[in-house]
């Protein structure tokens, strides 16, 4: 069983935001993922109604929200889509030794025909500079994802607002040690597409025009599976960048562009 998985951040209600809403709901119809990853979703009473519902509900989709901050009268979290039912899910504040703001992970074990898979999702520290913040956020964020409930396949998506060659990248990887320990992720992207940058915050969005100064022209999205298992489970067969191009109106997604994984997950269960 294969299950496609994509991740994005929606830039909240940033932008004509609900001309990108709506041309997110049609490309999600177009790309027809099983599992969606979302971050920086907005929810306002009376304006905004929770972005990640309106596309579960145009999508046929089951969804679970968790709020990680307060502004503006509203709220702004992550939130994960799923076609397969939701058996439960959890959240976990992160370390914030740099007080630079709430920073939350989200997680919910889908029941699939394949056994329950662990899905989570969690959205950085931006600073260039917070690595230590980073740093101290991906070590328990992988602890909380891989304690998730799962028969054994993971995911672990979001804007990590880290490029590949950072140490906080290379933890999950497996490539370094962070506060004494170790773990093993794949990057999907690198899996399939190892000579590929994959950029997904770039110059060519015209909404970054105004945040340019946070180096752009890097992959900072990510899909991330738990190792390949004997039996062919976690196998990645595809990943590129999506949500990379403007409607005809001018109308982009989001800044940021989405990542898109094709995963085998195993045969039905029994």
């Amino acid at each position: 069983m294969r299950l496609r998985v994509v991740t994005l951040n929606l830039w909240n209600e940033q932008g004509p935001h609900a001309a990108r809403v709506e041309l997110c709901a049609r490309l999600f119809g177009r790309l027809a993922p099983d599992l969606v990853a979302l971050q920086e979703v907005r929810e306002r009473p009376g304006a905004v109604p929770n972005q990640a519902a309106v596309l579960a509900e145009r999508l046929g989709m089951r969804h679970v929200f968790t709020p990680v901050a307060e502004w503006g009268g509203g709220l702004e979290g992550l939130a994960l889509l799923s076609r397969h039912p939701i058996r439960e899910h959890a959240s976990q504040a992160l370390p914030d030794p740099e007080s630079l703001g709430p920073r939350r992970v989200l997680a919910a074990t889908v029941d699939t025909p394949a056994g329950a898979i662990a899905f989570a999702t969690t959205h950085l520290a931006y600073p260039l500079a917070a690595g230590v913040t980073r740093e101290a956020q991906v070590v328990a964020t992988d602890a909380f994802a891989r304690a998730q409930p799962s028969d054994g396949v993971r995911f672990l998506c979001g804007d990590l607002n880290a490029a590949p060659d950072t140490d906080e990248i290379r933890f999950l990887r497996g490539l370094t040690t962070l506060a004494g320990r170790r773990t093993v992720w794949q990057d999907a992207f690198v899996r399939a597409q190892e000579r590929e940058p994959g950029i997904t915050w770039s110059a060519r969005n015209v909404y970054t025009a105004a945040v340019a100064h946070i180096d752009l022209e890097r992959r900072i999205d990510y899909v991330l599976v738990s190792p390949r298992t004997r039996d062919g489970r976690a196998v990645v067969s595809d990943a590129r960048v999506v949500l990379d191009a403007p409607d005809d109106s001018g109308v982009w997604p989001s800044d940021h562009f989405g990542v898109l994984a094709d995963v085998e997950v195993g045969g039905p269960r029994g």
